[in-house]
This record gives C-alpha cells, structure tokens and sequence, in this order.
C-alpha cells in the first residue's frame, strides 16, 4: 500500500522538478547579474531552499495524517501545491521574462500564500505550522534580495 507520506513527497518532488525547465542562456543572464556585497551565501540558496521544500512536505503530512481525506484537509493540501507552485516559479518566471520586478512580486505573492497557509494550519496543527516558520523566515529574505538585485541591475529590473 501507498503511504501518505510517499504521495505528498512525489508530488512536491513533481512540482519542484517541473521548474528546473531552465535554459542555459538564461542561468548565464542571471549568473551576470550583480549581487549585493553582503549576499555572501548564495552557494547555500540551493541547501536552504531543499531544506525549506522537505519541511513543506512534512508539514502537509502532519496535516493529513490529523484528519485524512476530508474535504478540509483536501484543500489544505491544495494550498500547499498552490504555496510550492509560488516557490518553484521563481526561477522560471525570472529566468525567462528576464525581469527582477517579476521575480520580486512571485516572491512577495509566496509570503502572502505563506502566511496565510500557516496561519489556517495553526489552528488544526502547531507542529505542522511550525514547519512552515523556516519559509517564512527565509522567503522575505529571497525577495529582498531580489529586489535589491533589480536595483542594482536597473536594466534587468
């Protein structure tokens, strides 16, 4: 039998996989951008967004293994591909329109999505919602930095 927790993890592996669609072109863009001084941790995007993406998942889990196959919890876990659609967009979306603005407002939309998801969470889990807490941390942080970017790369903003 098919475990809950092997289907909420294929299915965010599916989501995040589908945007790792990127053209080389359009990584060497971005990669020629300019960088604030202080973005001194970029080589660990990768981990923390990993990190961020299998606490996501866990904490779907939590939610379903609280109250599985109600309608409820069905739409929880609607909004937890709409919040990891929002995440995964950000690169395409920038990569390919070229444009820092846009990926600015995709990260701000994912706070939003953010915290309102953990916010209806709380109330059936705090554990679950305490495992959206390192996306609500780090998120801000990607979108400020984004538009930091885009000031420094007025052409590209």
């Amino acid at each position: 039998m098919i475990k809950s927790w092997m289907v909420i993890g294929g299915v965010a592996f599916l989501i995040a996989f589908a945007s790792s669609i990127l053209r080389p072109k359009d990584v060497k863009w971005f990669s020629r951008l300019q960088r604030p001084l202080w973005l001194t941790f970029e080589a660990l995007i990768p981990v923390i967004w990993t990190f961020i993406l299998i606490c996501g998942a866990w904490s779907a889990y939590i939610v379903w293994e609280r109250d599985p196959g109600t309608s409820n919890t069905w739409f929880l876990m609607g909004a937890y591909a709409v919040l990891e659609v929002a995440i995964v967009l950000y690169s395409p979306v920038t990569l390919w329109l070229r444009s820092l603005k846009a990926g600015t407002i995709v990260g701000g939309v994912g706070v939003v999505i953010g915290l309102v998801l953990t916010l209806v969470v709380w109330q059936s889990s705090g554990w679950a919602a305490l495992l959206l807490v390192p996306y609500l941390l780090w998120s801000p942080i990607g979108t400020y930095t984004t538009w930091e970017m885009g000031k420094l790369n007025p052409e590209s903003a």
